[in-house]
């Protein structure tokens, strides 16, 4: 069995806002194993990237507890978190705005280095410069060219070269091929799973796109206002999809052809406030299966087959029925 590189324990993270305090992280908890890939999706603003964010804790986290390599990352001071955060990188979703534009493309890459103090010999740092334009597919002749100069699927590889810049374990990708053309999110995507393959990184790969993550994760793991409701390894979800809202966001997936395609589950009633949210089930107010006991009581997380968790009162009730019968 692979090594857990990653376990998060009950996080959460809320803000204060004016009306209350906003839930955009729920008591979420999960693991990757190590050279694995964990997608996560949902809708806009479900906690995706706010989730990836506390991980690294760019954003301070509520509660809850984030171990990295056996390393209690909650409980790192400045100095330690900084040292650790060598292993641990993210990769933004706008290619443009994530690069200083006034720093050209071996800057760019080079600076995480001289910052880490990583490599100290200039000639050395930029051998290390050339190596990982290379691995990233970018030509020697652009190194010296400024973002402003490039296409949005450069610009990113140029993104993916400074994560890995550090040598990392660990990268939270935050729809890193959202703002690029189709073709170009193939050749980003297929790059991504050629430096896994070759280094045995580990990802959080966050996106709105469905057929990417099924492409890209081992895992899925599916948040609405928060909360994990579903997880499952990427080929069960899709083949077997549990809570009605993964159901939904599935039958939502475009199909290319004019004859026999798939009935869409169309989802209608008023989104739950995230601020001061009830301890009920969160989807009940768009949910085609809602009963009673939705609008009474929160749903606990339980695992239904092997690796299979979902969070829903019609399983909970299917399998607690299952346990009095067994």
């Amino acid at each position: 069995m692979a090594k857990i590189l990653l376990e998060v324990k009950n996080l959460k993270k809320y803000f204060h806002v004016p009306m209350g305090m906003l839930h955009a992280v729920d008591d979420v908890s999960f693991t990757i194993e190590e050279g694995k890939t964990l997608g996560i999706v949902g809708e806009s603003g479900c906690g995706k990237t706010t989730t990836g964010r506390t991980i690294l804790r760019l954003i301070e986290p509520t509660s809850g507890q984030i171990i990295f390599d056996d390393v209690d990352v909650m409980k790192l001071n400045k100095k330690e978190l900084r040292k650790m955060r060598q292993h641990m990188q993210l990769i933004f979703q706008d290619p443009f705005a994530s690069l200083n534009p006034r720093k050209t493309i071996s800057e760019t890459i080079e600076e995480p280095i001289i910052l880490a103090n990583l490599i100290p010999d200039k000639n050395k740092r930029f051998m290390r410069v050339l190596e990982l334009m290379d691995t990233v597919g970018l030509a020697e002749r652009l190194i010296n060219t400024y973002p402003h100069e490039l296409d949005g699927g450069r610009r990113q590889r140029i993104g993916i070269a400074r994560a890995l810049a550090m040598d990392p374990k660990f990268i939270v990708c935050d729809e890193p091929v959202s703002a690029l053309d189709v073709s170009i999110q193939a050749q980003i995507l297929n790059l991504m799973k050629q430096v896994q393959r070759n280094t045995g990184i580990t990802y959080i790969f966050i996106t709105h796109s469905l057929s990417v993550v099924n492409h890209f994760s081992d895992d899925i793991m599916v948040m609405y206002l928060g909360r994990m409701i579903e997880k499952a390894p990427a080929e069960e979800l899709f083949a077997n999809p549990l809570h009605p809202y993964t159901k939904a966001l599935l039958s939502a997936i475009p199909v290319p052809r004019i004859h026999n395609r798939p009935k869409r589950m169309l989802l209608r009633g008023e989104i739950t406030s995230p601020i001061n949210p009830e301890p009920v089930c969160r989807f009940a107010n768009r949910c085609n299966e809602v009963i009673d006991i939705c609008r009474a009581e929160e749903p606990p997380l339980i695992e239904i087959t092997p690796g299979h968790f979902i969070s829903c009162h019609l399983h909970c009730r299917n399998n607690s029925k299952k346990d009095k019968i067994n």
